[in-house]
Parts: structure tokens; C-alpha cells; sequence
């Protein structure tokens, strides 16, 4: 190896240690929606004894398991951070997101299924309500959801610095490595942030069983409908249901490495054909944090620029920081 090779070995290896001020500042969010939501969850459990309201104990003990979910959110981020340098990480620490992400949609059964359960109780043996206390405990836990949910989806934008590995394949099968350190600003879209979508997710199941709560105590307590205090917590489990599904499916995908989108696939397809006779043999492009994707692309073409050249087609605004770039010498290109 070149001598001058070797004292930049540095400048040519990967960094993967994506997205750390955005995810800093999701993980100071939801640490102080942990606390609202511990709090919260004592006293409308509490409350909900008191006052004999299945639909408002249903809520604390939603808010309770929310809590740990929450708490799950926040390590990690702590983790994500911690270890963000670590090599033992082969694309970075991103995809922890995804990982708690699929955990606190898991979790999210756990209060369905109590809320499903002491609901029959109730349509079985009905009690009675003190529907003014009730009430007011569960328009402040409404309002205290909803200042949670703007806490947690206060928007930030990641700006980062991406790196591209190329490996450049002549027709006569000698291998050459060629690298590129190349800065890259992408935007990373928190909406693809598996783990704050989670606790976000459990902050909005938390807002959904405080409205039908507040529906189900006015319905009782002004039309005499006391069954529709557990036919809400029937309903509002089934809704949560949903989303705990759609949770788990999307932040599945992520651990699962399923391929990127088609129409960001096809972004990088006509970025890399239009710009020579380059054709893309193989492409894959998969998530490898929120708003982060990797990219291995091997093209053929019968005027092989270095691998630094295709990175460089690629825009910016998709996301791709991690780039392995094989390029093939057509063997057409002589006859040609």
C-alpha cells in the first residue's frame, strides 16, 4: 500500500454516527414526557377508583404502561448516543430507533388488553360513577396529552456528514479500491423516526381514551347511558389496535432491511443513467436510521469514472450517507 494511502486511512473510513444533535434533541423531549406522564398516570388511576369510572382507570392504567413505553423511547436514545462510535455497529446505532420503535408497539397491547377486560367486567356488573370528579380528571388528562403531544412533535431538521465507499472493477477483473470522503446534507424527516413516532404514538392512544372517556361520563351522566362507559374502553382499544399494527409493520420493515421506496429507488436510477452510458446491473437501498439510508449500486459502462463520480450524482435530499459504488468496464466497449 502507497505510504501516503496508508496516512489517510483515516480521512477514508466511514462515520456512522448519524443524526446526533436531532436525536439529542428528541431524547430531551421525550424524557420530559416520561415525567408528565408518570405523574399524570397516579392520579387518574387514583381517581378512577375514587369515582368508579372504568373508562377514566382505563386511561391511568393506559397512561402507566404508556409510561414504561415512554421510558423505553428515552433509553434509546440514551443508548443510540452513547454507543453512536461504536464499530461494533456495522451501519451505525439508527436503527435502535426502530427497535423501540417495534417494542412500544408491543407495549401498546399490553393496556389494550386490560382495557378490554375490565370493560366486560363492567358491561357484566355496572357501578356507579361520580361523573363530576371524573369528568374533570379526564379533561386535565386530555390536556396534559395534548401538551405532551406538541412537546414530542416539535419539529428538527439533522444536517449531516456522509461518506461514500466505492470499489471500481476494471474489464480485466483486477480489483482497485477507490474511496471517497465526500460531505453530504441530507434531511432527515422525523416522521421516519421509528422510536419518537412510538412514543408519540402512545401519547395520542393516551389523548384517544381521554376523549372517550369525557364522551362516555357525559353520556352517562346527562342521558343515564352508564353502558357506554365500557363500550368506549371496548372501542378505543380497538383503535389502538390499529395503530399499534401500523407501528409494528412499519418499524418491522426497518429491522428487516426491506428495500427503500420505489419511487426513491428509481430517483437514484435516473440519476446514474442519465448522466453518461452507465447502466445500474444491481441496486439496493435500504434504511439504516430515521431519514438514513444506505446504497450499494454496481453499473456497467463503457467510460468507468471513479466511484466518487456516481456518489456524486446521487441528490442529497434523499438521505443516501452511506454509499458502496462497484463499477464495471462493458466489455462491449472495445469493439465499440
Amino acid at each position: 500500500m502507497h505510504t501516503e494511502s496508508t496516512a489517510r486511512l483515516d480521512s477514508w473510513q466511514h462515520d456512522h454516527r448519524f443524526g446526533l444533535h436531532r436525536r439529542k434533541s428528541a431524547e430531551g423531549r421525550t424524557k420530559l414526557v416520561v415525567a408528565i406522564t408518570l405523574a399524570t398516570m397516579v392520579g387518574e388511576i387514583l381517581a378512577g377508583w375514587a369515582f368508579g369510572s372504568m373508562a377514566l382507570l382505563a386511561d391511568g392504567l393506559h397512561m402507566g404502561s404508556h409510561a414504561l413505553a415512554l421510558g423505553i423511547s428515552a433509553l434509546a436514545y440514551v443508548w443510540m448516543r452513547r454507543r453512536a462510535g461504536d464499530a461494533a455497529f456495522t451501519f451505525g446505532t439508527g436503527k435502535i430507533a426502530a427497535l423501540g420503535g417495534y417494542t412500544g408497539a408491543l407495549l401498546l397491547l399490553v393496556p389494550v388488553a386490560l382495557m378490554v377486560w375490565e370493560s366486560v367486567l363492567k358491561l357484566i356488573t355496572p357501578v356507579d360513577i361520580a361523573y363530576g370528579p371524573a369528568l374533570a380528571v379526564a379533561v386535565a388528562g386530555l390536556a396534559i396529552n395534548a401538551v405532551c403531544a406538541l412537546i414530542l412533535s416539535r419539529g428538527g431538521h439533522d444536517h449531516g456528514h456522509g461518506h461514500g465507499h466505492g470499489h471500481d472493477h476494471g474489464h480485466s477483473h483486477d480489483h482497485g479500491p477507490a474511496h471517497a470522503h465526500q460531505p453530504q446534507e441530507s434531511q432527515a424527516h422525523e416522521s421516519e423516526d421509528m422510536n419518537l413516532r412510538s412514543a408519540l404514538l402512545h401519547v395520542m392512544a393516551d389523548a384517544l381514551t381521554s376523549v372517550l372517556a369525557i364522551a362516555a361520563l357525559l353520556g352517562g351522566r346527562f342521558y343515564g347511558w352508564a353502558w357506554l362507559d365500557p363500550v368506549m374502553g371496548l372501542v378505543g382499544a380497538a383503535v389502538i389496535v390499529v395503530w399499534a399494527r401500523g407501528l409494528i409493520f412499519g418499524s418491522g420493515r426497518v429491522l428487516l432491511d426491506f428495500a427503500a421506496p420505489e419511487d426513491m429507488r428509481e430517483k437514484i436510477r435516473r440519476a446514474v443513467e442519465t448522466d453518461s452510458d452507465a447502466r445500474l446491473a444491481d441496486l439496493h437501498v435500504w434504511s439504516i436510521g430515521p431519514g438514513i439510508y444506505a446504497a450499494a449500486l454496481s453499473l456497467v459502462t463503457h467510460h468507468p469514472q471513479e466511484p466518487d463520480h456516481y456518489k456524486r450524482l446521487l441528490p442529497k435530499s434523499l438521505g443516501v450517507r452511506h454509499v458502496t459504488v462497484e463499477v464495471h468496464h462493458c466489455p462491449d466497449s472495445d469493439a465499440a
